[in-house]
């Protein structure tokens, strides 16, 4: 069985929990990193498991609300981390990273993780960051695309979503609330931009070119809190899909998601 479930999602920080479950054994895969160490600890046992229990983190881009706690972490609980090399260059200037060097494994486009009973593969997408990845999961059977922090729907990242039973999807901001804000014009240009994050309309597109019967499973994430509402979000989303708004799960900034079974 694959299930996921959203510790956080948001500008304040992004967590996502993939499990692969095989008779009495579990796989445990952490996707990014980005609250604070002891928030983390407390959702992982929210939510049933933790730190001890992970058997990887997966650190998709360098930015802070996805990097957030990753070296505090893996100096307590020595989890095996996997990012590109982009990631790992930026991140690593100074030093600071030096000590877990042994703990780094290097993720590539279209070379797939093997964890246990849990496949992922992850994707280039395009965004302002180093070598930014993302990632579709497995057990073999089901097939779970978690896709935030890209500016534009490249037809690499519509390739690599083909066929999945269930998305994390970034619906990030709806364009008229993100032009009235207050935002500098600066960071206005830079989210809504190529390399910055999808509008409502733009993760809706995507959902149309990647739907099939067989896709029942939407968490809409990483939703602005000033520049988008979960309403919104829904009624874009639930259009592609066929469905009523509320047929929409959206991920919680601080409380995440419950457990989604795909």
């Amino acid at each position: 069985m694959l299930r996921f479930k959203s510790l956080g999602s948001g500008s304040s920080g992004n967590a996502t929990l993939v499990e692969a479950q095989s008779g009495a054994h579990t796989t445990r895969l952490l996707i990014d990193c980005g609250l604070r160490l002891r928030d983390l600890e407390a959702r992982l046992i929210e939510a049933g498991t933790c730190a001890e229990d992970l058997d990887a983190i997966f650190i998709t881009h360098e930015h802070g609300d996805h990097i957030g706690c990753a070296r505090s972490f893996i100096k307590r609980y020595s989890t095996p981390l996997w990012m590109s090399q982009g990631t790992w260059l930026a991140v690593s200037d100074g030093g600071a990273w030096t000590p877990y060097q042994h703990l780094l494994n290097v993720a590539r486009d279209g070379s797939a993780i093997e964890l246990g009973d849990l496949q992922a593969m992850p994707f280039t997408v395009p965004h302002d960051a180093r070598e930014p990845l993302q990632l579709r999961c497995t057990d073999g059977h089901r097939h779970l695309g978690v896709i935030t922090d890209l500016g534009h729907v490249s037809s690499h990242v519509v390739a690599s979503l083909q066929g999945c039973h269930a998305l994390l999807l970034e619906a990030n901001h709806d364009p008229d609330l993100l032009q009235a804000s207050g935002y500098p014009v600066f960071l206005k240009q830079r989210v809504s931009g190529p390399w910055g994050h999808l509008a409502n309309h733009a993760a809706a597109d995507l959902l149309a070119r990647v739907k099939h019967d067989d896709l029942s499973c939407i968490l809409a994430a990483h939703l602005s809190e000033r520049n988008n509402t979960p309403e919104l979000a829904r009624t874009s989303l639930c259009e592609p899909m066929g469905c009523a708004p509320l047929d929409i799960a959206v991920a919680d900034p601080i409380q995440g998601s419950d457990w989604m079974t795909v």
